[in-house]
C-alpha cells in the first residue's frame, strides 16, 4: 500500500509534511529523522512496522525535506518538539516515538518537558544526553562542507557519503540519493535549510548540549512510566560504549539493543536488525 502524505500546521504556521503507512486507526509509531535527513530515511523500517499491523508515520522536521523552512530561522529543539506534538494530536493515543539523533533529542524535549503525556513509549536511536561531542562535530562538518556550493553530480554525493561512512558499501543505484537533495541549475544541494546550522545561535538547537537538562528530561519520561529503548550502532562515534554504559547505569530501566556493524545511521546500516528491535519493543509494550 502506498504511503499517504498529510500536512500539519505548527504553532507558528510552518507546514510539517508526513507520510502515513498502514492502518490510520492503528496505534502509531512516529519516526523522527536526524539533522540533515528527511522522512525518506525511514522508508524500509516504516514499511516493516506497517506490515505488522501498526500505523507508521514518518515526519519531515521543519527545515528538512518537504516541510517548510522557518522564516526566522527558528530551529530550536523546543520548536521541533512543538511541531511533532501537533502531528501527534492527529493520531490515536499513546503513540511510540522513534527518534534518531536530532529526532531523539526532539523526543526527549517532547515527552520530557513539553507534553509528558504525549508518547506511550520512546525509542532513542544512537543518541544519549551525554553524546560524544567530537562525533557531533564530525556530523556538522560533513553537513557544512558542501552546504553552500552543492555537488556536481550524484556520483560526487555518493563519494562524499562513502568517505563519511566507510563501513557502509557505496550504493550502486544512485537514484535513492535524490530524495535527500534538490537540483538547482546544474548542481545538487542538500534538501534542508542552511540556517539550521548557520543561523543565529539563539535560534538553533543549542539545547542538545545541555546534558543536565536532557538527563532530567529522560528521568521525567521514565518517572511517568513511559517505556524507553536505546538502539546503538556499535561503530557509532556519537554514542561510544562508555557513553552507553553511563546512560544505562543512570537509567537501568531503559532497554538496550547494540547493533553490530552499524554506525550512527543505524536504520540505514542494518535495517532488518533495527526493525526487529523496534517490533520486539512494540510487542512488549503494546498494552
Amino acid at each position: 500500500m502506498a504511503a499517504e502524505t498529510f500536512v500539519t500546521r505548527a504553532p507558528d504556521d510552518v507546514r510539517i509534511i508526513a507520510d502515513r503507512h498502514g492502518d490510520p486507526d492503528a496505534r502509531a509509531v512516529v519516526f523522527l529523522h536526524g539533522g540533515g535527513q528527511t522522512r525518506r530515511s525511514w522508508g524500509r523500517a516504516a514499511a516493516a512496522v506497517a506490515a505488522r499491523g501498526w500505523q507508521a508515520v514518518t515526519v519531515d522536521l521543519r527545515g528538512h525535506g518537504e516541510s517548510d523552512w522557518a522564516d526566522e530561522g527558528d530551529y530550536r529543539l523546543v520548536s521541533f518538539a512543538a511541531d511533532v506534538h501537533e502531528v501527534l494530536r492527529t493520531l490515536p493515543p499513546n503513540p511510540l516515538v522513534v527518534g534518531a539523533s536530532l529526532g531523539g533529542f526532539t523526543a526527549m524535549m517532547l515527552a520530557g518537558e513539553l507534553a509528558p503525556e504525549a508518547a506511550g513509549a520512546v525509542v532513542l536511536v544512537d543518541i544519549v544526553p551525554n553524546m560524544e561531542v567530537a562525533g557531533a562535530d564530525r556530523v556538522l562538518a560533513f553537513m557544512a562542507e558542501k552546504m553552500e556550493t552543492g555537488f556536481d553530480s550524484l556520483d560526487e554525493v555518493a563519494d562524499a557519503i562513502a568517505a563519511y561512512n566507510p563501513h557502509r558499501p557505496r550504493p550502486t543505484d544512485l537514484n535513492g540519493l535524490s530524495s535527500n537533495l534538490r537540483r538547482r541549475g546544474d548542481r545538487w544541494y542538500w534538501h534542508w535549510d542552511p540556517q539550521f546550522i548557520s543561523g543565529p545561535e539563539h535560534q538553533g538547537p543549542m539545547e542538545i548540549y545541555d546534558v543536565d537538562w536532557l538527563n532530567a528530561a529522560v528521568q521525567t519520561i521514565l518517572d511517568g512510566g513511559v517505556p524507553m529503548l536505546l538502539v546503538r550502532g556499535q561503530l557509532s562515534d556519537l554514542v561510544s560504549g562508555e557513553r552507553a554504559e553511563e546512560f544505562l547505569g543512570r537509567f537501568p530501566q531503559v532497554e538496550f539493543v547494540d547493533v553490530a556493524g552499524a554506525g550512527h545511521m543505524v536504520a540505514g546500516d542494518h535495517n532488518d536488525i533495527f526493525a526487529d528491535a523496534i517490533l520486539g519493543f512494540l510487542t512488549r509494550h503494546s498494552g
